[in-house]
């Protein structure tokens, strides 16, 4: 067995905390390591924690940065093979989904496993097609090589609910500091240039969805294209993800006609939220320091990088 660590960025985790951490009590592989690292919550969130047996550590919410945050992590469990990392809103499914993630590690050249995220029980039309569509049934191992079918897909993962190994992750210098999100799959990419494999384990199931407004699209895919803009290694190293765009709409539209027409017209004004999001996020070095921060929905990166 590999001796692994949960790891979990938490503020005031709310009241899926206590199902998470009740999830994670249940799971066959035990954990040698359960650590917190709390940007100032105000609520029960420290306190349950500690009562479930993790280790807690605290950082200023002004100092929060997804990145860096997940780093401070891996160094505390720096006793661990493996590090497995959550989300405060992710619920662990079942009770042999982590030792499904943890068992690809067998495999030597897996440096990241992430697992299959479902929607939460109540989940909207919209959001449930969005886990379906994105994390399917089928298990897969992604190599280098598959960007050619894949595109910027290839190196994706999610910090939701994923696993590194903790010789690959800091084969490629660890967790980025000062991106404004998915440093997961920075970390995703840079690994797959040094010859490591991601895997995709459909066996190790989580509930984890977001009912967004559609405001909240339009800021989302404004961050999108930010990290898409300031990274634009990972454009050029693993191309776009083609059609799958025009995939996703195709399936989502027959989706919500099949389960919910009503929401019809909800789809066609996030359609454009998204659309103009991205391309403004993309464009971002020309807006004003108010207007980027305006946009965004991860508005503390602006006060770092302004």
């Amino acid at each position: 067995m590999f001796k692994l660590a949960i790891l979990i960025p938490t503020l005031n985790a709310g009241s899926t905390w206590a199902s998470l951490l009740k999830s994670i009590s249940e799971q066959d592989y035990a954990a040698s390591r359960k650590i917190i690292l709390d940007s100032g919550s105000s609520d029960d969130t420290v306190a349950l924690a500690i009562t479930n047996g993790f280790e807690v550590l605290n950082i200023h919410k002004k100092d929060f940065d997804h990145g860096y945050a997940r780093q401070v992590l891996a160094d505390a469990a720096d006793d661990c093979e493996i590090l497995v990392y959550l989300t405060q809103d992710c619920i662990i499914a079942t009770s042999s989904s982590l030792k499904n993630l943890v068992n690809s590690f067998f495999n030597k050249h897996i440096g990241l496993a992430y697992g299959r995220q479902l929607p939460h029980k109540g989940a909207t039309v919209l959001e449930t097609h969005a886990r379906l569509f994105n994390y399917t049934d089928q298990s897969r191992v992604k190599l280098l090589s598959d960007k050619d079918e894949l595109g910027i897909k290839t190196a994706s993962c999610s910090n939701s609910y994923a696993a590194y190994r903790r010789e690959a992750l800091y084969s490629v210098g660890g967790f980025p500091s000062h991106t404004i999100f998915a440093e997961d799959v920075i970390v995703g990419g840079q690994m797959l240039l040094k010859d490591w494999q991601i895997a995709y384990v459909a066996e190790a199931e989580a509930y984890h969805s977001h009912d967004y407004k559609v405001s909240e699209e339009f800021k989302r895919y404004f961050d999108i294209g930010v990290f898409h803009s300031t990274n634009q290694w990972l454009l050029n190293e693993f191309g776009t993800a083609g059609g799958e765009g025009l995939k996703y709409l195709k399936s989502e539209l027959k989706y919500v006609l099949k389960h919910n027409a009503l929401v019809l017209p909800k789809m066609i004004m996030s359609i454009g939220a998204k659309f103009i999001g991205y391309k403004l996020g993309m464009m971002h070095k020309k807006l004003s320091p108010k207007q980027r921060k305006s946009f965004s929905m991860h508005k503390s990166y602006w006060d770092k990088n302004k």
